[in-house]
């Protein structure tokens, strides 16, 4: 990730008190961080995903990449210091090198997710009680890419609020 800050030297820089939040969920703000230094968390709704204190690490991307709302909130839990791409598509357009480091972060963390999915299908598709929905559930959300993604279920339609 360090090498990741090679490629933002010259972008303006901006301090984060701890409480002070980047990237509120549901919201669009079209830039890109990067993190210099401190820690931050994620948070999903009010349920803590992550707390991130690794330079070069990337916030923003997602909503960037799909122009689309935050998925999730950041919020600073130091002092914190961070890069900004405030054009954040120009900015990955035009730096290529970075765009894929971008790239293989995601590729990373699909891999990850997509692995542990493959496993809860396999755990849960001879059930026939109510787990057994978790393998049709699964199998819905792998063959999604073609179509534009919509979070959320009938029983929450809306997961951001």
């Amino acid at each position: 990730m360090r090498t990741i800050l090679s490629f933002c030297q010259g972008l303006p820089e901006k301090s984060f008190e701890p409480g002070d939040v980047l990237l509120a969920e549901g919201e669009r703000e079209g830039l890109l961080y990067i993190l210099i230094e401190g820690e931050v968390e994620v948070l999903k709704g009010n349920f803590q995903v992550n707390t991130i204190s690794e330079p070069g690490a990337i916030f923003g991307e997602i909503s960037v990449l799909l122009d689309s709302p935050h998925t999730a909130t950041v919020r600073a839990l130091a002092p914190t210091r961070m890069y900004v791409a405030e054009q954040a598509t120009t900015f990955l357009q035009s730096h290529t090198d970075l765009a894929c480091q971008v790239a293989r972060l995601l590729a990373r963390r699909l891999h990850g997710v997509t692995t542990y999915l493959a496993d809860l299908k396999r755990q849960f598709e001879d059930h026939t009680d109510h787990l057994g929905m978790v393998d049709e559930v699964l199998e819905a959300l792998v063959h999604q890419q073609d179509e534009e993604f919509s979070p959320g279920s009938e029983r929450d339609p809306d997961p951001t609020i």
